[in-house]
């Protein structure tokens, strides 16, 4: 075997010589900067349809997700996880020109277009999932160090926050007409800029990145995966469930991998929900919703520097003492919210948002390093699956609180207004995170003692 150098691959080579892992990172910043993000509840709200079809649009999107997370990832495994990438280009690129180019004069076209670029933007992310850090960590084994995966994570991370940044910031401003239209004014262009103009926007800068994105994959190269001796090497596509099933049964007979991905989905799935809720939250602690942009470019730029934290606290420390360090951070900003102390409410936001950064960098560390190569695009589809799963079922015990509590608070205050009730529901919504997240630390905690005691 060839000496390595702590430089990099054999002989000092840097792992971002190697073709895949330059295109992973390209990858994960053009798939991920979406201009729409900002703005993306009143997007939809704008186009013209309801809260409630835009709640059924997200729950579609979820279904999706769940129901193809896996099954993507044993075609990877199968058919070939390059063939899966381009996959999510083309689906990226037509999720978006539906929706860019929906007419709004027609409600019923309008919801079925918007419906079926949630199914392909689940598919979208399903097929990605997996697959793409699976050709890149291949790659590195084959042509460099996989001990450099560290630094991939780390530049990956910082790159697409910097992608993130630029994509809050202008999405949100060319989303605003009256913004456009000053803009304009100036550098004297005849144009007037409406609403319905500008909610586009977003959409095409987006659909420029999904351009991107395709071409991204077809740049990218098959990695044979090395063969482990139990798992034949002319794997076809009929043999996609038995890839999916063996996956299963290696995650459920090695403790460590389980604990890591329940462990993983622990924080994610509270955390996302926390943050899938940040705007109604902004407003009740005082931010107006012109810097709602402003402060997503902000969460993006811890994605700058958290990862070289995490990247330190990788290397030098262990599993248990990092877990630790996330149980803290997590209850700490879960608790702070609950106060909704004005503008500095905003602090625990960005507690649990670095919490969600070092919770994915961990676990990809982790997971790939006790992975083998055959069946590393299934196991993370199936940590995919896992997460996705606890987010939609979050979703609807937090669907059924709220309607618990706007019963009980209407039944008490017959009086209160609707913006008012809405405010004191959510307001006590909030209350009850703290409290869930350690009943499911503390089944988390007896769980893993009882499945790592033995080793």
């Amino acid at each position: 075997m060839p000496a390595t150098s702590s430089a990099g691959g054999p002989g000092g080579t840097s792992p971002f010589a190697v073709r895949n892992v330059r295109l992973f990172i390209a990858f994960r910043v053009f798939f991920n900067a979406r201009f729409y993000y900002p703005v993306f509840t009143i997007l939809f709200l704008d186009f013209g349809l309801t809260l409630s079809q835009f709640a059924l649009l997200n729950a579609a999107w979820a279904a999706a997700i769940v129901l193809l997370e896996v099954p993507s990832g044993a075609l990877a495994d199968t058919i070939g996880r390059r063939n899966l990438m381009i996959a999510t280009g083309i689906l990226m690129v037509i999720e978006i020109a539906l929706i860019a180019f929906a007419p709004q004069d027609r409600p019923a076209l309008l919801f079925t277009l918007f419906l079926v670029n949630r199914i392909l933007s689940g598919a979208a992310e399903a097929s990605a999932s997996g697959a793409d850090e699976a050709l890149a960590y291949d790659a590195l084994q084959r042509e460099g160090n996989p001990d450099d995966w560290d630094m991939v994570l780390e530049r990956q991370m910082r790159y697409r926050a910097a992608a993130a940044i630029c994509a809050m910031s202008i999405g949100a401003a060319v989303y605003d007409p009256a913004l456009m239209q000053q803009v304009a004014d100036r550098i004297g262009w005849d144009v007037t800029f409406t609403q319905d103009m500008t909610l586009r926007f977003p959409l095409y800068l987006t659909l420029v990145m999904a351009v991107l994105t395709l071409i991204i994959t077809l740049r990218m190269e098959e990695v044979p995966a090395e063969p482990d001796g139990e798992t034949p090497t002319d794997l076809s596509l009929l043999q996609a469930f038995r890839v999916t099933l063996d996956a299963g049964r290696w995650i459920l007979r090695t403790p460590f991998a389980l604990v890591l991905i329940l462990s993983g989905l622990l924080f994610d799935h509270i955390v996302r929900m926390v943050i899938t809720l940040n705007s109604q939250y902004y407003r009740m602690i005082a931010l107006p919703e012109a810097t709602f942009g402003l402060i997503g470019s902000g969460m993006a730029v811890m994605g700058l520097f958290m990862p070289k934290i995490a990247q330190i606290l990788a290397r030098k420390r262990s599993p248990r003492y990092n877990l630790g360090v996330l149980v803290l951070f997590t209850f700490l900003g879960l608790t702070g919210i609950t106060f909704f102390i004005p503008v500095w409410g905003l602090v625990p936001v960005l507690a649990l948002y670095s919490i969600m950064l070092m919770t994915h960098f961990f676990l990809s560390r982790y997971l790939n390093r006790i992975t083998r190569s055959r069946q590393r695009a299934t196991v993370l589809s199936f940590k995919g699956l896992s997460f996705n799963l606890a987010y939609g079922l979050i979703g609807i015990l937090y669907s059924l609180l709220l309607a618990f509590l706007r019963d009980d608070i209407a039944a008490a205050h017959p009086e209160m207004g609707e913006s008012l009730l809405e405010n004191m529901v959510f307001r006590e919504s909030i209350a009850w995170f703290p409290c869930y997240f350690l009943v499911a630390l503390t089944l988390l905690l007896i769980f893993a003692w009882w499945k790592l005691r033995v080793t």
